[in-house]
């Protein structure tokens, strides 16, 4: 790609070579893209998961020293976190944006109601830190977990409107993944929670990894069900080989899981989450295939934006997405290690 300068107009004009003929190197761009979009999504589902089951575990803290702990401990990280949230709608917007359209547009109330728990989520911390007053802690404590709880469950709601195609806001289906994933960013959350936490409060609050863990893989098990008696289409799809074995893969990794926490091995049970929320958001990309939008009738590959600004793109992310991913390595690294008593959000 080349820049000159126009004599006659006196403008730079963009001339392109190559970029505008077909995909880079001849890459399945599309499909890429549709995975990338995922991607995106189920990183942001175990990254800041684990902080919205740190909020869940929180309401069970009475200690106020104990409550300091789980703030602190996600403290450091949450907002970053949620960036990735912005890059997945911008990566949908950017690359399928007759699907953002659609989907958005139908699920208008959803969205507000994603972003309402959000915002109290970031926000209940902070007030909770500016009066040490029993009454206004409990109200923004509890405003914290509600936020921590609601925003996975719409989130879950969301992606189950999306691939099950539904035109109606609520569902029984979607209910019950959004429940399920709600259960899933506590089993993330204790384990993030066995890295950060030590002594009695670790013992305590790592233990209601495994229960939630079942009660995910039980849900995901109605779910699975409940399609495959309400949408004969679907059928097919559930029953192949790629969804029998993410479903296969999610109970091996949930095995690993349990045997992990119950051994204090809070690495590999985090990475053990980790997979379980990729494999549910692969499983839900694997479901909507080819489809990007099945009420509309989008495919992936009628979707996606013309062959020029895809190639671009594409450039533009090859690039960008290792300098994040860097940012998130020196995170984690910088403020790596358990939170100790005494510490607190505010940092004082």
């Amino acid at each position: 790609m080349t820049a000159f300068l126009s004599a006659a107009s006196g403008t730079v004009t963009l001339q392109t070579f190559g970029l505008a003929d077909g995909p880079l190197f001849g890459l399945p761009l599309p499909e890429m893209w549709f995975a990338l979009v995922f991607f995106i999504l189920g990183t942001f589902l175990f990254l800041d998961g684990f902080d919205f089951g740190v909020g869940a575990i929180f309401a069970t803290r009475e200690d106020e020293d104990e409550r300091e702990q789980l703030l602190s401990a996600i403290g450091p990280f949450w907002d970053g976190n949620e960036v990735w949230l912005v890059v997945f709608g911008g990566a949908l917007f950017a690359a399928f944006p007759a699907v953002y359209a659609n989907l958005f547009s139908r699920n208008y109330l959803l969205m507000f109601a994603i972003l309402g728990a959000l915002i109290m989520r970031g926000l209940a911390p902070e007030m909770y830190e500016q009066r040490h007053d029993e009454s206004w802690q409990r109200w923004w404590g509890r405003a914290f977990v509600a936020g921590s709880v609601l925003a996975p469950f719409f989130l879950g709601v969301f992606a189950a409107n999306w691939f099950l195609g539904a035109t109606t806001l609520v569902s029984l289906a979607s209910i019950v993944v959004g429940v399920a994933v709600v259960a899933l960013t506590v089993v993330s959350g204790a384990a993030f929670l066995g890295l950060k936490t030590r002594g009695s409060l670790r013992d305590e609050t790592v233990r209601y990894g495994p229960p939630a863990l079942v009660a995910y893989l039980g849900l995901v098990v109605v779910a699975v069900g409940y399609l495959l008696l309400t949408r004969p289409a679907m059928r097919a799809d559930l029953l192949a080989a790629p969804s029998l074995g993410l479903l296969g893969l999610s109970v091996v990794l949930g095995v690993a899981y349990v045997v992990t926490m119950r051994r204090e091995r809070y690495v590999p049970a985090l990475a053990a989450a980790a997979g379980l929320t990729y494999g549910l958001v692969t499983l839900v990309a694997t479901l909507l295939y080819p489809f990007a939008d099945p009420v509309s009738g989008l495919t992936v590959s009628t979707a996606i934006v013309s062959t020029l600004p895809l190639n671009l793109m594409s450039i533009a992310s090859a690039l960008l997405l290792p300098l994040v991913f860097s940012y998130f390595v020196v995170l984690y690294s910088t403020f790596r290690g358990p939170v100790e008593s005494g510490e607190s959000y505010a940092g004082e």
